[in-house]
């Protein structure tokens, strides 16, 4: 049984930070994890031009812990939100800035989605400045419309969004971001270069019972939400398949404790205090341990073209708990698995 792993410094493609003095907290986890990490722009109010952008990450490199050691190399990468009325002329002041990429949020998909896009045709002035740029376009995968079941919005979104945008915009790079169905890894594994797609430690881990398992568990809860066991499956089998065209994207999702466990509960699990160390757990489980390296640290910086971090990681087989909370400004955060034993460790 191996007792130690020794991976390249991974990446995270799919994190939310948010804003303020709760960075002290969101930052030092994710700068303690890993060596890049692609920050979502779904603040309030939204980042949506490159100024903004810059703005934004100053704020977070001013919360990287300096004295703790691996931080300081840790490089937030922006993003954009896309909206009906992002200016194409903002693609190049975007790429000027280093910003490498912009997220489509349906609007009303998720959290602080209510400024996303309403009609996809409304932004193909814009995504053809993408494409021609090289920006990517990250995807939340789910249709808004009412009438589709909560359960079956990504795989609506597949056949109304994904395969016209697939046809119009060819060699537009698109990421389909944290997959929760067989139905999205198979259209990822069928699809060409150009185009990627994260998946969650938490919907690696988990079906959908662990929301409900003992009555309900708010911090199970996010979108798109946990699905049947049969998509777990087959998520994992994406996640280990070797396939370059899948990688770490957490989705890290950090809300004040009382906004999680309230009669209406946000949307989103914390998982960046122990990333790395959950998907271990499943990689292990799946045998697959020698897979980990290209999910986590090569999948996604070959995606994005960009170099892979030099430095290295260790992983411990060590049983360890993390912290029932973590201080997030002037509330508390409850993060995934909190008093839970977990069985890999960061050493």
């Amino acid at each position: 049984m191996t007792q130690a792993i020794t991976l390249t410094r991974p990446d995270d493609w799919h994190l939310h930070l948010r804003d303020g003095a709760v960075l002290a907290t969101t930052v030092a986890h994710a700068a303690a994890q890993f060596g890049r990490a692609l920050i979502m722009p779904n603040l309030r109010p939204p980042v949506t031009t490159a100024a903004q952008a810059v703005a934004y990450r100053q704020r977070i490199l001013a919360a990287v812990p300096r004295e703790a050691p691996g931080s300081a190399g840790f490089q937030p990468l922006m993003s954009l939100y896309l909206t009906d009325n992002t200016p194409p002329e903002e693609i190049s002041l975007a790429k000027e800035a280093g910003v490498v990429a912009l997220k489509l949020y349906p609007a009303g998909a998720t959290t602080n989605s209510d400024a996303g896009v309403t009609d996809l045709r409304k932004t193909y002035k814009t995504l053809e400045a993408m494409q021609r740029h090289g920006l990517l376009l990250l995807v939340h995968g789910e249709v808004t419309d009412p009438a589709v079941d909560v359960f079956d919005r990504e795989a609506v979104f597949i056949d109304r969004v994904l395969r016209p945008l697939r046809h119009d915009f060819p060699e537009l790079k698109v990421v389909f971001e944290h997959l929760t169905t067989q139905e999205a890894a198979q259209y990822v594994a069928g699809s060409d270069r150009y185009t990627g797609a994260t998946i969650t430690a938490q919907h690696l881990l988990y079906n959908r019972n662990a929301i409900f398992t003992g009555g309900l568990r708010p911090h199970f809860y996010c979108l798109p939400v946990l699905k049947r066991e049969v998509h777990r499956l087959a998520l994992v089998r994406a996640a280990t398949s070797g396939n370059p065209r899948f990688f770490l994207g957490t989705d890290s999702a950090p809300h004040a404790a009382t906004l999680k466990e309230n009669s209406v509960c946000a949307a989103g699990c914390y998982t960046a205090h122990a990333a790395i160390e959950l998907y271990a757990e499943v990689f292990d489980a799946m045998n697959a341990l020698d897979k980990l390296e290209g999910f986590a640290s090569h999948h996604g910086a070959d995606f994005y073209g960009l170099p892979r971090n030099p430095q290295r990681i260790t992983l411990r087989r060590e049983s360890w708990t993390p912290p029932e909370r973590f201080t997030f400004g002037d509330a508390e955060l409850k993060p995934l698995r909190a008093g839970e034993a977990l069985a890999w460790r960061r050493v």
